[in-house]
């Protein structure tokens, strides 16, 4: 059984090299490319990589431009930002290796890093994602704030993380909120999920995020990740008051 392991990217040259060397194992790597200005292309290349450039089409269908390039029995479909820890590669050569037939698809741990520490509590470890699947039996499906890959057939778990190098800095973690929260504001709209009623405005606004952030911080022990975990709470907090704020505002003005 042949795996290949296909990634989107733009403007990648901080990851993408340690991305593709944590899949050198991998029998082919795909690398589909929207338009990058730095080194993303010729690191790709350097590390063996098959490249292609494309315009972008949403995060959906560019991924499903590059299974549809892949001729592997399995798919592997990570994020440029994203590294295959030993243990996980080891585990997916097994599975592929010795594949069960009922299986299409395998959900793999993520371990996120959040200003370069493992948030482990919190609701943030392991946060499975389906990315493993057999060719022919999956593909991504668009959604406002993040794609989702759907498979036909039965599913399992493998063993071993995949390690997210998702928010390096504080910057751009904010930023990247700003984008979602907007994104989450559309779909709270469409929805009903806001109204212009007083209740529902400090309820939304106010009352839900503080609730969020208690729940997660101290009944799911997000205080064991240090000043990281702390940060990364309180402006996760931040993003739930901002989301409902932007529906509020987009029903308003609406009226």
């Amino acid at each position: 059984m042949r795996l290949s392991v296909v990634i989107i990217t733009r403007n990648e040259e901080s990851n993408i090299g340690r991305t593709l060397a944590s899949v050198t194992w991998a029998d082919e790597r795909i690398v589909v490319d929207s338009g990058s200005t730095d080194r993303t292309l010729e690191i790709a290349r350097e590390q063996g990589a098959k490249v292609f450039q494309e315009p972008w089409k949403g995060y959906a269908q560019q991924k499903n431009s590059a299974i549809a390039k892949a001729s592997g029995d399995w798919l592997l479909s990570i994020d440029a930002d994203e590294e295959v820890s030993s243990e996980l590669g080891e585990s997916i050569r097994q599975v592929i290796g010795n594949p069960t037939p009922s299986i299409a698809g395998y959900f793999i741990a993520r371990r996120n890093l959040f200003l370069g520490r493992w948030i482990r509590h919190g609701g943030f470890y392991p946060d499975r994602k389906l990315r493993l699947f057999r060719r022919g039996k999956g593909e991504f499906v668009e959604r406002v704030v993040h794609e989702t890959l759907r498979v036909d057939g039965a599913t399992a778990e493998l063993t071993g993380d995949l390690i997210h190098h998702a928010y390096p800095t504080l910057t751009g973690y904010l930023e990247t909120m700003n984008r979602y929260s907007s994104l989450g504001a559309e779909v709270a709209v469409q929805k009903g999920q806001v109204s212009q009623s007083l209740p529902s405005f400090f309820w939304n606004i106010r009352v839900r995020p503080t609730v969020n952030f208690i729940w997660n911080y101290f009944f799911r022990a997000g205080f064991l990740d240090g000043r990281e975990g702390f940060l990364l709470h309180l402006y996760h907090h931040g993003y739930v008051s901002w989301k409902y704020a932007k529906a509020w505002e987009a029903k308003r003005e609406k009226r």
